[in-house]
């Protein structure tokens, strides 16, 4: 039991000090890759989201009105 609460703190105190470290960092490289990252994302989404709603109002979307309305007017 001694073992295991030695081994957990030695652990705590590793993440500590690896926590620090990373807050002295002043590089900023993750922050401003990230926000590529995230804006090439929004607008290859935004793109195909574009392409999805032209395809669909265009293409799909009249046939599949004409086909439930042929469905719903059923006379039985």
């Amino acid at each position: 039991m001694r073992n295991f609460f030695k081994n957990t703190r030695t652990k705590i105190q590793a993440k500590i000090v690896r926590a620090a470290v990373l807050m002295k960092e002043k590089c900023g490289e993750n922050f401003v890759d990230s926000g590529i990252k995230i804006l090439i994302a929004v607008v290859i989404g935004a793109l195909l989201l574009g392409g999805l709603y032209a395809l669909f109002g265009d293409t799909i979307m009249p046939t599949v009105t004409e086909k439930v309305e042929d469905m719903f007017d059923f006379n039985g």
